[in-house]
C-alpha cells in the first residue's frame, strides 16, 4: 500500500514491518489486521484492514457498510503504545529501548 499524507510518502514495499496483530477470520465482518511500518527515514506508520463491522468498515451505500483499509501515520510515542497495547515485545526491545526501564 502507498499513500501520500501531508506531503509525505508512506509505502509498505520500502518500510520494513515492525509488528502485526488481527482478529478472526477474514469471513468475519468483525476480523480485523493491523500492521506497523517504521520507514528508512525513521516515520512510523500503521495500515489496518477489516470486516463491514470493524473500524476500518466503510459505508458504501445508506445502512450498507463493507470492509475497508487504512493508513495512518504514527508519532513514534503513539507506536510505542501500540506496541504496548497489542504486546509487541520485542518491537518494543528492538526499537523503544531508551524508554524501558526495570519495573
Amino acid at each position: 500500500m502507498k499513500r501520500i499524507i501531508d506531503g509525505k510518502r508512506y509505502d509498505t514495499a520500502n518500510a520494513g514491518e515492525v509488528a502485526a496483530d488481527g482478529f478472526g477470520y477474514s469471513s468475519d465482518f468483525n476480523h480485523w489486521q493491523e500492521r506497523l511500518y517504521r520507514t528508512p527515514g525513521g516515520s512510523w506508520f500503521l495500515v489496518g484492514s477489516g470486516g463491514a463491522r470493524s473500524k476500518y468498515a466503510e459505508q458504501v451505500e445508506q445502512n450498507t457498510w463493507s470492509g475497508g483499509s487504512k493508513l495512518i501515520p504514527m508519532a513514534a510515542e503513539e507506536a510505542r503504545r501500540w506496541c504496548e497495547e497489542h504486546e509487541a515485545t520485542e518491537a518494543l526491545e528492538k526499537h523503544f529501548t531508551a524508554e524501558i526501564v526495570d519495573a
